[in-house]
């Protein structure tokens, strides 16, 4: 397998993109990612994270139509790239094959 450099947030991210399709721009990105840890989050964490993994190869970007609603301004979607989706695919590989490796009674274990 290939080596990549993706850190768990930046994963986090591009799951996040990959889910919302077209509506993965920076806000929403950053609301589904808050939802889903229950924590906030800086919008640069979030920025400069798809900034990194545009420079990677992982996301491609464009902007979408100016709205009344945002004042005129556009938003930048972002979208995952056929070499995010193999990257993504590894990893959830590589995750699924150490849980399935943990003795049962790891599972069975609490955590305090």
């Amino acid at each position: 397998m290939k080596k990549t450099k993706l850190g768990e947030f930046e994963e986090l991210v591009l799951l996040t993109v990959a889910a919302l399709q077209r509506d993965a721009y920076g806000v929403e990105i950053k609301r589904e990612l808050e939802d889903r840890l229950k924590e906030r989050l800086s919008v640069g964490s979030i920025q400069s994270a798809l900034k990194r993994m545009e420079e990677k190869g992982f996301l491609t970007s464009e902007f979408g139509e100016a709205t009344q609603k945002r004042g005129g301004k556009r938003k930048r979607i972002y979208a995952t790239t056929s070499h995010a989706h193999k990257v993504l695919a590894e990893m959830k590989e590589i995750r699924a094959g150490l849980w399935s490796a943990m003795p049962k009674l790891a599972y069975e274990l609490k955590l305090i």
